[in-house]
Parts: C-alpha cells; structure tokens; sequence
C-alpha cells in the first residue's frame, strides 16, 4: 500500500513539474511580437528586418459562423490551427481568411462526395 502511495504521490509531482513551465510560458508576453499583429493570432514571427512579412498561427474560423457578419475563430485548443505566411497585420477573421476558408469548406466538400 505504501509502495502505491509513493508511486501516485511522484507521478503527480512529476506531472507538476512537467505542466509548471508550459504555464509560465504560456502567460509570458512574447519576446519578439511584430507590431500590427490582430487578435485572435496564437503565435507570430517576424521573417524579416522590418518586421513586415510573418510567420502566423491562428485557430481556424468556426464554420458555423463563417457565413454571418461576424465570424469567430474556433478555441486554441482545437488541433484546427493555420500556418499563414505573410503580412503581419494580417486579420485571421478578415474578408480574406473567409474567403479562403469558405473555399477550402467547399473543395472538401465536394472531395468527400463525389
């Protein structure tokens, strides 16, 4: 009984140990964070001097939303996550992103029924 004691009590200061740094960093502000950069974006690095052209992850739309006024990202927590190369003031739920998205629904669609 001991024994199974001892081995719960340092599997759950292990899995403490673990998830502490993953949280400090997480609510650390990034070093690095281009200007100009829309909420909504996970991460972003900047690709050159001017701080201009990035590296964007962002959570894709919400396809429920993606045809109203408003449309809204799906949580961070969802494995739904863009890589999106390109300017830094990009806007994840701009008239663009829908666009694209909207296409992107539509070629999946059409793939998984013909």
């Amino acid at each position: 009984m001991k024994r199974i004691q001892l081995s719960l009590s340092l599997l759950l200061l292990a899995g403490l140990m673990g998830y502490t740094p993953l949280a400090i960093a997480a609510s650390a502000p990034a070093p690095h964070q281009p200007k100009g950069v829309k909420p909504g974006v996970i991460g972003a690095v900047a690709l050159n001097k001017e701080g201009s052209y990035c590296h964007l992850r962002f959570p894709a739309i919400r396809p429920s939303t993606i045809t109203t006024a408003k449309p809204t990202l799906k949580p961070v927590a969802s494995d739904d996550i863009i890589d999106f190369y390109g300017p830094c003031d990009y806007d994840p739920v701009g008239k663009e992103e829908v666009l694209r998205q909207k296409e992107m629904y539509s070629n999946r669609l059409d793939s998984q029924y013909q």
